[in-house]
C-alpha cells in the first residue's frame, strides 16, 4: 500500500524543485584509490587494505552488518567522494560494511523508486524529493546526535530526517573582474549602489550589465525568488502557509512589490534574454557580451571550462532594506536512513555511524572539495577552494538571513504542483508588458484556489 502511495506523490512531486525551507538554527586515511565504474565493489575492496589506517573503532554491532548505499552518480566528483569515504568507513570499521548499489548515472529520482517498486529499497541513501518518501513512511527520523552536527537542519512534521550534505546553491553576481578593474567599476553594498552600477555599464554601451536565460523558465526563479524574499518572506516567512488558509493571497502588496522590483532589475538585461537559453549564459559573460549574471556557485566550473583564463568575481545582491539574504543552510535533502532498516538495531547502529563518520571534517572536507560545496557542519573542514569560493562561503556565513528557494519549502510552506512555473510565466508576462500587474496577481489568485483543489498540505489533499 505505500509503493502505491509513493508513487502518487511521487508523481506529484517530480517537477518541484527538491530544495528546503529555512533550517533552524576525528582521523582516518585513505588506503587506496578507488575505481569509481565498479562502485558495487568498492566495500569489499576496501576491507582489504587496512595497512595506513589509524586504528580500527569498537564494534558498534552485535554482529556482522551489511549496508546498502545509493546516491546520485551522475557526477564523477561524487563518485570519486562517496566512494572514498565508504572505503574509509569499511576499513576502520571490520564488523560493518557498507555495499554502495550502483547507479545508472541518470534520473536519480527514478532509480529510487525503481529500487523501492522491486524491494530493493536501500538502507541509507541520498534523498531528494525528501517529502513524498516521509509521507510514504520510507524514512527514519534522524537522532539528535546527528543532527546537532549541523549549522542547521531542516524540519519536518517535527522531525528531522535527512543529514544535509552541503548548504544550498547560494547565489549571487558573476562578473567580469578585468571589465569591472578596467573601468574602475567596483562591488556594491548597498541595492541601490548595485542599481547604480547596472546603468553605468548600460551607458557606457559595450555589452548588456545582466545576461538572463529566461528561454528555461526555470531560470526566472534565480531573480524572482530574490525579489520574492527582499519583498515577501521579508515582510511574512510563512506567506504560503497564510495563503493555503485564506488570510493572505496574491493580491498582496509584498506581492506587487517583488513584480516591481523585477522590472527595475530586468531592465539592465540584454536584448532577447526571453530566447537566451541557460546554458549560453557563460559564452555571454567570457565572451564580453554581458558584464553580470545572477546565478548558483555551480556556474564557476562552467566559466573555468569554458574560459581557463577569465578572470570573475562574485558578490552578494543586497536587498532594499540594507539586509543580506542569500539562498543557503541547509535543505531538506541529504543522506537518509530506510524506515525499514531501522527496525534492525544492528543496520539502525551501523547507519548512523556511517552518517556520523561521513561528516567528520577530514572525510567531509573530500566530498566538499570534489563538488565545491558550502560546508554545513558545526566543525567546518578546512578546504581546498578558490578565493572566490571562499567569499561565498563567508558570505553565507554573515548573511543576514539563509534561505531555501521559495519552490523548495516543505510542510505548509510547500507549493503545488505547477505553480511555480506558472508565476514565472506570469512574470515574464509582466515584465514585456503583455499584462498589467493588478490582473496578473489576480490571475495568480485564480490559479492558486485550482491548485489548492488537488493540492493543499493543510487538510492533506493530494498528499494522503
Amino acid at each position: 500500500m505505500k509503493r502505491k502511495m509513493l508513487a502518487l506523490v511521487l508523481t506529484t512531486t517530480m517537477i518541484m524543485t527538491a530544495f528546503v525551507g529555512c533550517g533552524k538554527k576525528a582521523e582516518t586515511n585513505n588506503s587506496k584509490q578507488v575505481d569509481t565504474s565498479v562502485q558495487d565493489e568498492s566495500a569489499e575492496a576496501g576491507k582489504e587494505e587496512t595497512t595506513d589506517q589509524v586504528g580500527e573503532e569498537k564494534s558498534i554491532v552485535t554482529e556482522p552488518t551489511t549496508l546498502t548505499y545509493v546516491f546520485a552518480d551522475g557526477d564523477e566528483g561524487a563518485k570519486e567522494a562517496m566512494n572514498e569515504i565508504v572505503n574509509r568507513f569499511n576499513n576502520t570499521y571490520k564488523d560493518v560494511t557498507v555495499k554502495i548499489m550502483p547507479g545508472n548515472g541518470g534520473a536519480y529520482s527514478e532509480l529510487l523508486k525503481t529500487l523501492d517498486s522491486v524491494g530493493e529499497f536501500p538502507d541509507v541513501m541520498e534523498m531528494r524529493d525528501t517529502a513524498a518518501y516521509i509521507r510514504a513512511g520510507k524514512l527514519e527520523p534522524l537522532s539528535s546526535e546527528i543532527t546537532a552536527l549541523f549549522k542547521t537542519t531542516t524540519e519536518f512534521e517535527n522531525a528531522v530526517y535527512t543529514a544535509p550534505l552541503a548548504g544550498e546553491n547560494t547565489q549571487g553576481i558573476i562578473y567580469n573582474k578585468a571589465y569591472f578593474d578596467e573601468n574602475g567599476f567596483t562591488e556594491p553594498t548597498t541595492y541601490a549602489e548595485f542599481i547604480e552600477l547596472c546603468q553605468k555599464i548600460k551607458e557606457k554601451g559595450d555589452m548588456s550589465p545582466l545576461v538572463v536565460g529566461g528561454q528555461d523558465i526555470w531560470h526566472m526563479g534565480f531573480w524572482f525568488n530574490k525579489a520574492y524574499n527582499d519583498q515577501v518572506i521579508s515582510q511574512d516567512p510563512d506567506f504560503i502557509a497564510n495563503s493555503y488558509a485564506g488570510t493572505k493571497d496574491f493580491t498582496d502588496a509584498t506581492v506587487k512589490a517583488t513584480f516591481e522590483e523585477m522590472k527595475e532589475i530586468m531592465q539592465y538585461a540584454q536584448d532577447g534574454w526571453t530566447s537566451t537559453p541557460d546554458a549560453q549564459i557563460t559564452t555571454f559573460l567570457v565572451n564580453k557580451m554581458s558584464a553580470m549574471m545572477f546565478s548558483g556557485t555551480h556556474m564557476f566550473s562552467q566559466i573555468e571550462a569554458a574560459d581557463r583564463e577569465f578572470e570573475y568575481g562574485w558578490f552578494p545582491v543586497p536587498s532594499p532594506d540594507g539586509k543580506t539574504r542569500l539562498v543557503g543552510g541547509a535543505g531538506v535533502g541529504g543522506l537518509a536512513i530506510s524506515a525499514e532498516a531501522a527496525q534492525d538495531p544492528n543496520k539502525k547502529a551501523a547507519a548512523e555511524e556511517f552518517i556520523k563518520f561521513f561528516f567528520q571534517s577530514e572525510n567531509y572536507k573530500v566530498y566538499c572539495e570534489k563538488l565545491s560545496a558550502i560546508p554545513v557542519t558545526v566543525e567546518e573542514p578546512t578546504i581546498d577552494v578558490s578565493d572566490v569560493f571562499k567569499e561565498v562561503i563567508e558570505a553565507t556565513n554573515t548573511a543576514d538571513d539563509l534561505c531555501s528557494m521559495w519552490n523548495g519549502q516543505v510542510g505548509n510552506k510547500e507549493l503545488p504542483p505547477d505553480f511555480r512555473n506558472f508565476m514565472y510565466k506570469t512574470v515574464i508576462e509582466v515584465l514585456q508588458g503583455q499584462r498589467d500587474l493588478d490582473s496578473a496577481c489576480e490571475e495568480l489568485n485564480k490559479t492558486w484556489k485550482t491548485c489548492m483543489e488537488s493540492f493543499n498540505p493543510l487538510d492533506g489533499t493530494g498528499i494522503q
